[in-house]
């Protein structure tokens, strides 16, 4: 873990889709960038995971810090080629909050440092209204409400800047654009 901040470096903006599983980040992601006409980050955990479950494994606290690496390696790799903003589908404060959510609030302590003073020029929290959609990955549908509390009181706490996603998908996109659009008038 070499940079604490992949945005703003050739006036690139960092956008981050943040919030529980199951809540349209993958998607807002992708259409946000096919609508400003740049790139954006997968979140690497799903395909950290998805690799470990081909083999049988499951993954552990001892993962943590392979997946934070892996998706800042990703976020290094595609800064190159964002066009004015780089949107990602996750960050490591949410690296962060779901290693204390999943291993008893066990968060290494470089990640810890990380996440907290890494930047971001924006996070979309995206809410829970959406309807759960099952897959081999996720695994709270039952828990959905009390993480967003946990991913909303993150963002307070560290006073990271976030615009509430809420509602249909066809509602989100059109609030996400206009919150990214205001971003990009006051950063020209």
């Amino acid at each position: 873990m070499e940079k604490k901040h992949l945005g703003n470096e050739d006036n690139i903006l960092k956008v981050v889709l943040f919030g529980p599983e199951s809540t349209g980040k993958s998607t807002l992601a992708q259409q946000l960038a096919l609508h400003y006409k740049t790139v954006f980050v997968p979140e690497y955990s799903r395909i950290y995971a998805e690799k470990q479950l081909l083999c049988g494994k499951t993954l552990t606290r001892e993962d943590v810090m392979a997946i934070a690496d892996g998706q800042l390696k990703l976020e290094s790799e595609l800064l190159p080629k964002a066009n004015k903003i780089l949107f990602c589908d996750t960050d490591l404060l949410e690296t962060k909050v779901y290693s204390e959510m999943y291993y008893d609030g066990y968060c290494p302590p470089q990640l810890e440092d990380f996440a907290v003073t890494t930047t971001c020029d924006l996070y979309l929290l995206t809410n829970v209204d959406l309807p759960w959609e099952a897959d081999a990955i996720r695994d709270k549908p039952d828990r959905r409400e009390e993480q967003f509390l946990k991913f909303e009181t993150t963002l307070k706490t560290y006073g990271k800047p976030y615009k509430p996603i809420t509602g249909n998908e066809t509602i989100r996109l059109r609030n996400a654009i206009r919150y990214v659009d205001e971003l990009l008038k006051n950063h020209p």
